[in-house]
């Protein structure tokens, strides 16, 4: 069985019950560290369940899952995420893809940003679309994200915006090259996504 489980970002003991149980009897643990910042090291993780933990970094997530889902036909793997399972494509890929080749999937879910996100004392239903908003670079601005904060304002509804990272991604002129040269972690801050929603209104309003 492969379990795709959901951790809270700031605390080991976030877990659920279902999640800590699922994780102690796994004989495979693998902890998800390309979609979202956990603010706990892997050693208290460790600590706290009492297993090993592989850490699956972009590359293993996107191109090897192959890796994480091997043997789970026979035996308990499991998968931990920050946040919620669902919260990003790349983890329903990976159920998809147990699924597709015979292997049982259990789900267990825990709180998010985008529920947490009422800690703020903004009211849930008030919110419209999520968008994200990408590390800008000198050849790629994509503003796609401007027109759904501008629907949603129309509509009296908070936007959501989720900030991007960039964890392990290969520096662009080695893409197409066998060797891989990964560039530093840049952590998208709240200044500098305000610059950059500024820049596109600018050139939205001209």
């Amino acid at each position: 069985m492969t379990a795709v489980l959901g951790t809270n970002r700031g605390h080991e003991k976030d877990t659920t019950v279902r999640g800590l149980e699922t994780v102690k009897s796994s004989s495979r643990v693998y902890l998800e560290a390309c979609t979202s910042i956990l603010l706990v090291n892997k050693e208290r993780l460790e600590e706290f369940y009492g297993k090993d933990i592989i850490v699956a970094d972009r590359d293993m997530v996107e191109t090897q899952a192959e890796e994480i889902l091997r043997g789970a036909d026979t035996q308990d793997v499991s998968l931990l995420v920050v946040g919620d399972p669902f919260g990003a494509t790349t983890h329903i890929d990976i159920v998809l893809r147990a699924r597709s080749s015979g292997i049982p999937v259990r789900v267990i879910h825990n709180a998010s940003i985008m529920n947490a996100v009422g800690a703020c004392g903004l009211q849930l239903y008030n919110f419209g679309q999520t968008v994200s908003l990408v590390y800008f670079t000198d050849t790629w601005k994509p503003d796609s994200f401007y027109d759904r904060i501008r629907e949603n304002s129309g509509l009296g509804l908070h936007t959501p915006v989720l900030l991007d990272i960039k964890v392990k991604e290969q520096i662009e002129e080695n893409l197409a090259r066998c060797g891989k040269i990964y560039e530093p972690p840049r952590y998208t801050s709240i200044p500098q996504a305000v610059s950059q929603l500024t820049t596109v209104d600018r050139e939205r309003c001209r």
